[in-house]
């Protein structure tokens, strides 16, 4: 048995040492090479890009997001109204403007029951909650955004949970206004605090409230006439999506 061992041996070292300069054993890193670098647990992913509008109603969005306290964005499906709110959100985090991000959606029960979904009613709402954390990821890596919300900085929350609340040094995104009331939107609006910033947008024909129910339409009438609040309306021509999205707006 040692007499085999011994051959076994031999003929690996044999091997090893082989060399006509043709076969080669490759060498093997014993020091667990990765991708990443050295230090793996200090590295993260950035998905931060610069924001370019890509049409004129866009363009106007942006500006008026820079210049003024409280804007409205109102637009068909498409025009990138929640993901321009997002991303100036997150630019204005990153740069320390302002303290934490604050996005909020109605949980509208659009023709579905959430009463039979499965979990705890944070669960429930999940769905409702889920574009936003879409447009974020598409911003920031979800590790990053996971972070973010663990320390507080990122707050995502259905709009029942915005009362009584006074929001400061905050980037205040309110997204599918269309589902609110007129009183929820006021609420909503007057949440604003000292040193932040509110987007709020919404697809005034799109709305899965009771017709009438919905009071984007006439806040948004009655805040146009306030010079330090921004009212944007985006139409067809800044669909961003595929083209057969503005040739069915148009039809439908």
């Amino acid at each position: 048995m040692e007499s085999q061992m011994t051959k076994r041996a031999a003929k690996r070292q044999n091997r090893e040492s082989y060399d006509d300069g043709k076969v080669r054993r490759l060498p093997v890193d014993r020091g667990g090479w990765s991708p990443l670098g050295a230090n793996d647990e200090a590295r993260d992913q950035g998905y931060l890009k610069t924001i370019k509008p890509k049409s004129d109603g866009q363009a106007k969005l942006l500006e008026a997001i820079n210049s003024r306290s409280l804007v409205m964005a109102l637009g068909p499906a498409g025009t990138g109204k929640t993901y321009l709110a997002v991303a100036k959100a997150v630019e204005a985090l990153e740069a320390g403007k302002v303290g934490r991000i604050v996005l909020s959606r109605p949980a509208v029960e659009a023709g579905e029951s959430i009463g039979f979904l499965p979990g705890a009613m944070e669960d429930k709402l999940a769905p409702y909650l889920r574009p936003l954390y879409d447009a974020l990821s598409d911003r920031l890596s979800m590790k990053r955004v996971g972070h973010l919300m663990a320390e507080g900085l990122i707050e995502i929350a259905p709009i029942g949970y915005m009362r009584g609340r006074t929001l400061n040094n905050a980037f205040v995104v309110v997204d599918e206004a269309q589902n609110c009331t007129y009183v929820q939107l006021k609420m909503l609006l007057t949440r604003l605090g000292w040193h932040s910033t509110m987007v709020v947008t919404g697809d005034p024909h799109q709305s899965d409230l009771l017709p009438g129910v919905s009071g984007l339409s006439d806040i948004a009438e009655k805040l146009e006439a306030v010079p330090e609040i921004s009212v944007v309306r985006l139409a067809e021509q800044d669909i961003v999506r595929h083209p057969l999205v503005a040739s069915m707006i148009g039809v439908l």
